[in-house]
Formats: structure tokens, sequence, C-alpha cells
């Protein structure tokens, strides 16, 4: 025994060895490592006995097992506090502690409250029953097939509502045949009574904003006093579509100030809204801005100009939240009214995507739903307090109108669903995350 392990003490030998062979283990752990402690003939004898008693078990070659031993172990060249060591879990706290830039990157992973103001949110599933589905393919040949290109609907003319059985596309395109008849000989034959002809065009275009409410089946339900026209005063509402203003304007004519659209639209804006005192702007155009501020504090003093509409959000939002107010419409130093428009989903989602489709296709979708069902309320005149500044006031305002609708504030500014940050904002970012890594490093 004592012969074959002076024999096979394979640890002298790689002791001797030694200073050519460590640097090539220190390279691979990744540190220099001291050399390993000599092991006694008791240690190497009682490894070998174990070995040997294992192969006899497990059928091994006991001539590999004497053969290991002189294969070395690099676990001897690790201190015996390395060994000792247990690896510390990693948290998910070390990692976003470093720095505030990762915390709210996570945050934005895990929730996302800016995009979420604009997203359509799809209906809950309903239909998929054996005894439902039946029905809802019914009433999808029903809304399809009947309502949208033929079924009962209701015209509004001037004087009075007349029960008339239209389609739907038959009642828009009938109230677009008598809104042109009457609007174009008013708009340039009475030329000298400015006055009569302002409050004609005025219900002209209530009209026709009622005949397309009439063409989606519109169940509106106005809350409060009627708005009425006086000077020093600007009405704010939560902005979801453009129909919003479709339904306001079908009770009181407002002049609103609305982002310029292309096609057809462009093109009521520019020959029959105009009429009623509507103020356009491009949004990217930085001189437009002053453009029409200016034409608002004109507007707004004027006695016989129609009340003015404002959405302070800028953009549309999808009904469940609402984003930052413009202060825009609160250091002008007039009342301002607030107006709270919730659509119920039931039947179709009310929220138009601009960047998914097009106002056409929007209004495709509404009249071929069963109805759109709205409430609107008109809220109290709000002024400036003393020592309030516009941007506390706009919040103030949106506070009300918030809590009326049952919506939730977000703090975000809706110009961003348009803009990409500046780069000095990113360069600004990259700063800040740079030094905090820095800083944790040097800690270290």
């Amino acid at each position: 025994m004592n012969q074959r392990v002076g024999t096979d003490s394979s640890p002298l030998r790689f002791a001797a060895c030694e200073s050519a062979s460590i640097p090539l283990f220190a390279t691979f752990i990744g540190a220099r490592r001291r050399a390993p402690p000599a092991r006694t003939h008791r240690q190497i004898g009682s490894q070998l006995v174990g070995r040997r008693i294992l192969a006899a078990m497990g059928g091994l070659d006991s001539s590999s097992m004497e053969t290991d031993l002189d294969r070395p172990n690099i676990e001897e060249y690790l201190t015996t506090e390395t060994i000792r060591e247990v690896p510390k879990k990693l948290h998910l706290s070390d990692l976003l502690d470093i720095s505030p830039t990762l915390t709210e990157a996570a945050g934005a992973i895990v929730d996302d409250s800016f995009t979420r103001c604009f997203k359509s949110n799809s209906p809950e599933p309903w239909n998929w029953n054996i005894y439902l589905f039946p029905l809802w393919c019914l009433g999808v040949v029903v809304r399809y097939g009947i309502l949208f290109p033929a079924s009962f609907s209701w015209l509004v003319s001037l004087s009075n509502l007349i029960s008339c059985m239209f389609c739907r596309v038959g009642v828009l395109a009938l109230g677009w045949i008598v809104f042109f008849a009457a609007f174009l000989p008013v708009h340039f034959l009475i030329r000298g009574h400015d006055k009569w002809r302002r409050k004609i065009e005025r219900k002209l275009v209530e009209m026709m904003c009622s005949v397309f409410v009439a063409s989606w089946t519109g169940v509106i339900k106005y809350h409060g006093p009627r708005p009425s026209r006086r000077p020093q005063q600007v009405f704010v509402a939560n902005h979801t579509s453009m129909i919003d203003f479709i339904i306001l304007e079908q009770m009181t004519a407002f002049a609103v100030i609305m982002q310029k659209h292309p096609g057809w639209v462009g093109f009521i804006q520019k020959t029959i809204l105009e009429s009623v005192g509507c103020i356009w702007f491009n949004r990217t155009e930085s001189k437009d801005r002053e453009v029409v501020a200016t034409k608002i504090r004109e507007h707004t003093q004027g006695v016989d100009n129609n009340p003015l509409l404002i959405f302070p959000e800028g953009t549309c939002v999808n009904n469940h939240y609402t984003v930052m107010f413009k202060k825009g419409a609160f250091e002008l130093g007039c009342a301002v009214c607030p107006v709270a428009i919730k659509y119920n989903k039931i039947f179709v989602d009310a929220f138009w995507n601009s960047k998914k489709q097009s106002f056409t296709t929007h209004l495709a979708q509404l009249m071929t739903s069963w109805a759109v069902v709205c409430d609107v309320w008109y809220l109290e005149p709000q002024y400036i307090r003393p020592g309030e500044i516009p941007i506390e006031f706009a919040e103030r305002v949106r506070d009300m109108i918030s809590v009326r609708a049952g919506l939730k504030k977000v703090p975000w500014d809706g110009y961003l669903k348009y803009f990409r940050p500046s780069p000095k904002l990113t360069e600004r970012k990259q700063q800040i995350f740079a030094e905090s890594v820095l800083k944790r490093l040097e800690e270290k």
C-alpha cells in the first residue's frame, strides 16, 4: 500500500511544476490563486480505498480510478474563504436601485400609463356560446344588411322631428342635399344682412350635426342648462373623437378650435364651419399657435360671436383617462365653462384612433353599430382664483371634468403622441444614467 501510494503520489510531481501550471489555471478561473496544499499519505490512501470500494460495487475499473488521482483539482487552488462563500441571490431591486432611469424604464414596461390613454379597449367577448352565437350572427346581418343600408331612422329638419323611413346612408345623403340647397343661397346671396345670414347658417349647421347623430342612432342625454351666447366665456371639454364637436354642435352652434384635416373633412372646415367662427391650426407650425392665441382673445371679446369651444387636451383620448390640459384657455381672464363627455361602450367604442384609421372609417364603424350612447354634462362656470396661476386653474377644471365623467387623471402631455422626445432630453437622460453608474462603481 505504501509503495503504491509512493508510486502514484502525483501531487508531489504536480507540485514540482506548479510554477508553470498555476498561471494557466489562474487565467481560467479569472484570478491568480495560491498553490495547492500538499496532501498527506493518509488522505491519499483513504481517497484511493474509497474509490476502490465504489469501483467494486459499481463495476468500475479500478485502474481508471487510480489514474484520476493524477488529475489536478481546481478547487484546491481556491482559497478557503472562496469555497465557503455562498453565492448571493440577485434581486430585481439590486438592479433597479442603481439609477432612477432604470426604475422609470422598468415602470414603463410594467405599467405604461401613457400608451394606455390612446388604445382602443376591445369589448369583452360574449358571443362565443352555442346559444348566443346564432343571435350575434343575426345581429351582424341586421346591422350591416338592414340598419346600415335600409332601415328606419329619424330625419331632423329645421322645424321639428319628422319620422321617416330612410336608411342611415340615406339620412346622411338627404341631409347633405337639404343642407347645401339652403346653405349655398344663404351664404352667397344674403351679403348685406350679416346678422340674419349668421343666424340661418348657425341653424343649418346645427341641423346637419343632428343628421350625423341620427345616422348613428345616437342616444344623447344632456345634463345642465343649455349654453348661451355671451362674451367673456369659453367652453372646455374632454376629447374622445371628432364626433364630440358634432354632439355638442347639435345643441348649440359652437366656434371650435380644431386641427386642420385633409380630404372631405378639410373641405367642410373651409367652406362650412368657418361660417360659425371656427378657428383652425396646425400643431406642427409654431407660428399658428401665436395666430390662434390672438384670434381666441378677439373672439371672446365679441358680443355676437358664437360660444368658443376648446378641447384643451389637444388630442383624442380613449375616454378612460384625461391627459394634461393646455393652459391657453385658462389665461384669457374670462369664465371657463367645463363640459364633461362620457360614452357608453355597450354598443360601440367612440374613441377615434387617428393613427390607425381615417375619420371616414371611424364614421362607418359608428354607422354599422346599434347605437352611440353618450352623456353630456354642462358644469358651472369657473373663474381663476386670487393667487392661482393658469396651470393650477387648468388642473382644477380637469379635476371637475374627470370626477363628473368618471375618468382617471394621468400626468402626461397629449402632444407626446405626435412628437418624439428632443435629442437634448435624451442626452440628458443618458448623462444622468452614466453618472449614477460611475458613482455606484466607485462605492463598490
